[in-house]
């Protein structure tokens, strides 16, 4: 049976990148995570802001979609980030605009918006 992708645009945090991995394995079924990181990396997303960056990640999700055959991508936001020092309620809007950036890219995938909380757990974001 073929392995299945996904993608995770994260922040370089690493409290964060195993409760990300379990979530998209258990609760999406995919067998795989690409990692993409930057600090703060839904702030940056939101603001579209450095361009280099952003269209570094870009690049790094496309290689994820073409070569590996990611189906879904999540956009990680989470608490007491470094790179986005801002409450939950700035971290949310951030992730939800953030979200909107990656869709317009247009890759034909699913996009999710995933916070981590103070304890690792992970939840949906709408």
């Amino acid at each position: 049976m073929a392995k299945t992708f996904a993608a995770a645009i994260n922040c370089i945090d690493g409290r964060t990148q195993i409760p990300v991995i379990e979530h998209l394995r258990s609760s999406l079924g995919v067998d795989y995570v690409d990692m993409i990181t930057e600090p703060g990396v839904n702030r940056l997303l939101a603001e579209s802001e450095p361009e280099a960056v952003v269209s570094s990640i870009q690049e790094k999700l496309e290689i994820s979609v073409s070569r590996h055959g990611a189906k879904l991508v999540a956009v990680v936001g989470h608490s007491d980030c470094a790179g986005n020092p801002v409450g939950r309620e700035a971290q949310i809007a951030h992730l939800l605009a953030a979200k909107e950036t990656v869709r317009a890219w247009d890759l034909g995938i699913r996009v999710v918006g995933l916070w981590v909380d103070d304890n690792g757990a992970v939840s949906e974001v709408e």
